[in-house]
């Protein structure tokens, strides 16, 4: 008898615990000397090297707190091999901006899985296999974009989309937000190429935009560094007074800075998240459960409101 009611004791907590579901763990808190590996996808863009003093700064406020930084230089690989490096060195903590989606989900799953805390900021990568992603809403600010320009043009008019790298998330959602944005009008997009985020393309594309059409109404970039190229292939064919430019990041010394200029009509803010970044690593190094995905606000700043501060989306 006491052995039947020993095994059914034993059964009803062997079902217990399998019907119970199994709650997130919180971090084991770290102090003492702590380092966080940080890759950047590239530094040929003044966002992204806005983004590495944003972590500079904010790290900096910590006691001992030390940021390795690396530049993958545009090259995935290179960025795989950085956080296999990071791994390997045992860091307290790794953020990554990715270059691309796909070929840095792996290696953001092996770190993950090891226990090593990733925060992936600004472009996504494939799943969830990560600690925390920290980035705007870049379909969104696409749609928002979008709905300006309708607005702006009345409607109608015709529009050069030069799109950044479109194997990136960001490059993805600026794109497809802007069209919804745009949907049900007569804008006209007559040329969009892949301008890879970088101003030397966008300027060398827009060059060859002008030679096909002599009506433009509006280009739109989906970064700053893009927008001031076409401004500048647009003046030097002596069209810039026709052509209404308009772009994302919002930067005090770039985006806001071509506003106030009169260069671009406006600039949608993306923030950079460094700061964002090396809170949400304190707060696991404190042993608390980050969100799994935090969103930042953005604001656009145009002629009218720059002096303002902008205005949210």
């Amino acid at each position: 008898m006491k052995t039947k009611v020993f095994l059914l004791i034993a059964l009803s907590l062997v079902i217990f615990a399998c019907g119970k579901k199994e709650s997130a763990k919180a971090p084991v808190k770290k102090s003492g000397p702590l380092t966080i590996g940080m890759s950047q996808c590239n530094l040929g863009e003044p966002w992204r090297v806005q983004m590495n003093e944003d972590i500079k700064q904010a790290a900096a406020k910590q006691k001992e707190l030390k940021v390795v930084f690396k530049d993958a230089q545009n090259d995935s690989l290179k960025q795989v091999a950085q956080i296999e490096e990071f791994i390997s060195a045992g860091v307290d903590a790794i953020i990554v901006s990715p270059k691309e989606a796909a070929p840095l989900t792996p290696v953001v799953k092996t770190a993950f899985e090891k226990g090593i805390p990733i925060i992936v900021l600004d472009r996504r990568v494939n799943g969830d296999k990560y600690t925390c992603f920290i980035g705007a809403d870049n379909k969104k600010i696409g749609k928002a974009v979008g709905e300006w320009i309708t607005q702006k043009l009345k409607g109608k008019g015709k529009v050069v989309e030069l799109k950044g790298l479109m194997t990136s998330t960001p490059g993805q959602d600026r794109h497809s937000g802007f069209r919804s944005g745009i949907e049900g009008s007569d804008v006209e997009i007559i040329f969009d190429v892949d301008m890879k985020w970088l101003e030397p393309a966008a300027r060398k594309e827009m060059e060859s935009a002008l030679a096909r059409f002599k009506d433009i109404n509006l280009v739109y970039a989906h970064n700053d560094p893009g927008a001031h190229g076409a401004y500048l292939a647009a003046k030097a064919a002596g069209r810039e007074k026709d052509i209404l430019f308009v772009g994302i990041d919002g930067l005090p010394q770039e985006g806001q800075m071509y506003v106030k200029q009169g260069i671009l009509a406006a600039s949608f803010e993306y923030p950079t998240g460094g700061k964002e970044a090396v809170d949400t690593a304190m707060e696991i190094f404190n042993g608390q459960i980050p969100e799994k995905e935090i969103t930042l606000r953005s604001r656009v700043f145009t002629t009218k409101n720059i002096d303002r501060g902008g205005v949210l989306l």
